[in-house]
C-alpha cells in the first residue's frame, strides 16, 4: 500500500511537470523572466484610464520597440524607424534621439505612438507576459506583446 502511494505521488508530480513544460513551450511569450531587454515588443493597445476607452492597434508588427541591456532602444513606428535611450531609474524614461520622417498615410498611428513613448513615466512586465508602459498619472496605458527575441 505504501509503495502504491509513493508511485502515485511520483506519477502526479511527473504529470504536473509535463503540463507546466507543455504550457511553457506552447506559450513562450508568457515567460519573459521579468526582463524587458532582448525582446521585440509589439504595441497592441492603448487605454485612456480616465475614459476607459481602449484603442487596438490594427497591425502590432508595425509598432515595435526593443530595449537593449546597454540602455539603448530601437523600434518601428509604422513606415519609420527610431532609436534612442531609456532609463528605469526613478520611473521609466524613453528618449527618442533619431527617427526617420516618412509619411505613413492618413490611417497610420505613428505620430500617436511616438508621442506616447515620449510621455512614458512608468512601466515594466505586467505579470501576464506583456509589457505595460504608462504616461504621467497612469492616464494612458500602452500594452505590448512579446514578438519574440530581438535579432542579434
Amino acid at each position: 500500500m505504501k509503495k502504491f502511494f509513493t508511485i502515485s505521488v511520483l506519477v502526479l508530480i511527473l504529470l504536473a511537470a509535463i503540463v507546466l513544460i507543455r504550457n511553457f513551450l506552447s506559450n513562450p511569450e508568457q515567460s519573459t523572466g521579468g526582463t524587458i531587454t532582448g525582446i521585440v515588443w509589439q504595441w497592441v493597445s492603448v487605454t485612456n484610464q480616465t475614459t476607459n476607452e481602449t484603442t487596438t492597434v490594427p497591425d502590432p508588427t508595425l509598432y515595435t520597440i526593443t530595449f537593449h541591456e546597454d540602455g539603448t532602444l530601437e523600434g518601428k513606428a509604422d513606415c519609420n524607424t527610431f532609436s534612442g535611450t531609456y532609463s528605469q531609474e526613478n520611473g521609466f524614461i524613453i528618449n527618442i534621439a533619431a527617427i526617420t520622417k516618412a509619411y505613413c498615410g492618413d490611417t497610420s498611428m505613428d505620430q500617436q505612438y511616438l508621442q506616447l513613448l515620449g510621455s512614458v513615466v512608468a512601466g515594466g512586465p505586467d505579470g501576464a507576459g506583456n509589457l505595460a508602459l504608462e504616461t504621467a498619472g497612469g492616464e494612458q496605458r500602452m500594452i505590448f506583446k512579446n514578438g519574440g527575441p530581438a535579432p542579434q
